[in-house]
């Protein structure tokens, strides 16, 4: 290498599980990283329910973005927003009008909530991408209650606790089974004029069923368990109009205190930046080795790409694959420098696929194995406790957890306003 050129330039956009993994496994190498993302912290987002919920509090899933790299000194991190690739000049464009070189660039920037050509219906039924999202939703909750209470009228009331989740995959079955348990064993007695084990939650779903992607047999499990826990399933049943009193699905009206969006996702504009192919989901189509076509110099990861599997099948967006794919990046970027031959094409490992239904409860589908009840919530838990970033994360998690269990006490039902 000449001494006055500069180190390879490597810029990943999007600090998620994607993003971060490729930032990890670059460090103490021979590049130069920036990492940009719009916030500063990297967000768990498998358990972002729970702290819709108020289960959990957002630092035990939430970690500065600084100080999970701070080791690394080849990694320089940014907070802003993009707006777009220069990919004749090789730039990243941020939103001050800032221009940030690469010579290899990683787009891991994720996706947001999808309205199917609905986007007036955001403000009515907010989504659950982002910290933001789940704070705004706990906000949202918690205060129908406090509405409710001061509410004279009966049926009033019983609008006001009526809550709507529209979606019925997995985002949607945890956010409505944390939020019946809430309301039904955590929350009893501490209202005079509300009882809230007469709180409705009720899930619609276009579906002819819940959790399309578990087997049948899970399926109908999750299903009869949902009902125990006194959620109602409205299946087959496409929302057609929302707004600020509630849902029209199927020409019928529920009038409700909040809805919530669980029912699908669109990739971020990627697609739009590069001029690239890309699927109804916004999702850019990639080769074989996660590149652009035509432009070996960028790879797209994560729920941002379009990843077709031998079987034709697309890699499912969850938090393993997108890791996968982080740290296949960072293998061919460092094969590519140091001359060696390229790492084959990347393979998803399919290690399994989870949900919990409550705090006491899940299904796991491994393939041949298949569990359901408490065990699969301990293989559940286990998991998620895995991937948390830090020990003191993991135990107070474990620790909340575990309190949750025994005493159905959750500690973050904290309402914020200005004046607090």
């Amino acid at each position: 290498m000449n001494p006055t050129s500069h180190p390879h330039r490597v810029v990943i956009i999007g600090a998620g599980f994607g993003g971060l993994e490729a930032a990890r496994r670059l460090g103490h190498q021979a590049v130069e990283v920036t990492l940009i993302d719009r916030s500063n912290h990297h967000v768990f987002q498998p358990l972002l329910y729970q702290v819709a919920g108020a289960a959990l509090d957002t630092s035990q899933i939430a970690w500065p973005i600084r100080r999970v790299l701070h080791q690394f000194k080849n990694i320089t991190t940014l907070m802003a927003e993009v707006n777009g690739v220069d990919m004749a000049g090789k730039t990243v464009m941020l939103d001050d009008e800032t221009r940030i070189p690469y010579d290899t660039l990683v787009i891991a920037t994720g996706a947001t909530h999808a309205y199917f050509g609905h986007d007036e219906w955001a403000p009515f039924a907010p989504g659950l991408k982002t910290l933001g999202d789940a704070l705004s939703i706990r906000q949202h909750l918690l205060t129908v209650f406090e509405q409710a209470e001061r509410e004279p009228d009966p049926n009033k009331r019983q609008t006001l606790q009526t809550i709507v989740v529209i979606g019925a995959g997995a985002t949607g079955v945890e956010l409505a089974c944390t939020i019946a348990e809430l309301a039904r064993e955590e929350m009893p007695g501490e209202f005079r004029r509300v009882d809230t084990r007469q709180t409705r939650v009720i899930v619609v779903e276009a579906a002819a069923r819940v959790l399309s992607s578990f087997p049948e047999s899970l399926a109908g499990y999750v299903q009869h368990t949902m009902e125990q826990l006194g959620v109602t399933l409205m299946l087959n049943c496409p929302v057609t109009e929302c707004h600020a009193e509630g849902v029209i699905c199927k020409d019928k009206r529920i009038d409700a205190g909040a809805v919530f969006w669980a029912a699908g996702v669109r990739a971020s504009p990627a697609a739009q930046w590069l001029g690239a192919s890309a699927d109804k989901a916004g999702r850019v189509k990639v080769e074989r080795d996660l590149t652009v076509p035509a432009h070996p110099d960028i790879f797209v990861i994560g729920d941002t790409a379009l990843v077709e599997q031998e079987n034709g099948k697309p890699v499912p967006g969850l938090a393993p694959a997108a890791k996968q794919q982080g740290r296949y990046v960072a293998e061919v970027i460092s094969a590519r420098l140091n001359h060696h031959f390229a790492p084959r094409p990347f393979q998803y490992r399919n290690y399994g696929n989870l949900s919990t239904i409550g705090k006491h409860t899940a299904v796991v589908d491994f393939g041949r194995v298949k569990l359901r009840g408490r065990m699969a919530w301990v293989v559940w838990a286990l998991a998620h406790i895995y991937f948390l970033i830090g020990v003191r994360n993991r135990l107070l998690v474990a620790l909340n957890w575990l309190w949750l269990y025994i005493k159905g006490d959750r500690a973050a039902r904290i309402i914020l306003s200005r004046k607090t």
